[in-house]
């Protein structure tokens, strides 16, 4: 895949790393009013007893309508600063080191097409370490994103992105802002690898029938499918990494994760997948759109 990322002529790893930040802060912008959206349905839990009320987030549509009527427009950007953060150190180093790392698993001799399995190992540690240094924005995002409206004379929690990283310090050490580090790991580099080798699997599928050529069409189809895969395999360990993350509650992943399935049942694994696929779908599209045309700025023509 990353001979397709890195196109016709030679892209230097800043120039990779720049690109990828650039398209994933552009893709976050777009798309985190229903990655709010999200956080808020995975974080609901089921209603207990027989006179529970009905759940106050139904389905993507009506949370964003919820969360836009009670607290306003600008509510379902919550997070957005440190979204951006995220980006920029995650988006940049996952693709941006995607190429060496995968060069280091092949080897510097190797010749021919790269061994998909090669493209997902090397895809699930670039994941990996990129989220294990993006891990407190994450945590901040999920925390800004997690607290609804409150009660008038309620303080809301942190007043923005730099007072949270700097509260969560105070109040609970440096440590905590690696909370749900262990699910992030995980949830990251699954999704990460799911994403670069299904684009580049399908896309490379959809070149080879007639009619279609290496343009917007090919890389939306094979954008929408990337982010189809990944959130049906990442969509568990990501709402248990939510969870912990917006409730402190939880002791181990292991802790989360039996208790949600105790508590709210396998679906609520499920929960919020519709505005995930939603939300991912559409930020894989324009992510990959964006970096192709990104790209051709730092390439020098070979």
């Amino acid at each position: 895949m990353v001979a397709d990322l890195k196109s016709k002529g030679e892209i230097s790893f800043a120039g990779t790393f720049a690109s990828s930040a650039m398209a994933a802060c552009f893709a976050e912008i777009c798309t985190i009013p229903l990655d709010t959206a999200k956080v808020r349905l995975q974080l609901q839990k089921k209603p207990v007893g027989d006179g529970a009320s009905l759940p106050k987030y139904r389905g993507m549509l009506g949370t964003v309508a919820t969360i836009a009527r009670e607290e306003g427009m600008a509510s379902l950007w919550k997070g957005i600063i440190p979204g951006l953060h995220r980006q920029c150190i995650y988006g940049g180093l996952r693709i941006g080191l995607y190429e060496p790392v995968k060069s280091l698993y092949v080897g510097s001799d190797f010749v021919g097409d790269v061994p998909l399995s090669k493209k997902i190992l090397a895809a699930l540690t670039t994941g990996a370490l990129a989220i294990a240094v993006a891990n407190p924005t994450d945590l901040v995002k999920v925390r800004l994103q997690s607290e609804g409206k409150l009660l008038p004379g309620v303080p809301r929690r942190y007043s923005g992105a730099l007072n949270a990283y700097s509260t969560i310090v105070k109040q609970e050490g440096v440590k905590a802002l690696w909370t749900g580090i262990g699910p992030n790991i995980a949830r990251n580099a699954i999704i990460n690898a799911a994403e670069l080798a299904s684009y580049d699997q399908i896309k490379q599928t959809i070149l080879k029938l007639p009619g279609f050529e290496d343009n917007v069409i090919t890389h939306l189809l094979a954008g929408l499918g990337a982010g189809f895969f990944a959130v049906c395999i990442g969509s568990p360990i990501d709402v248990v990494k939510s969870r912990m993350m917006g409730d402190a509650t939880y002791k181990s992943t292991i802790d989360c994760f039996i208790k949600t399935l105790k508590n709210d049942g396998p679906l609520a694994f499920y929960k919020g997948f519709i505005p995930n696929f939603g939300r991912l779908g559409s930020w894989n599209v324009i992510m990959f759109l964006t970096l192709e045309q990104t790209k051709k700025f730092f390439t020098r023509e070979a």
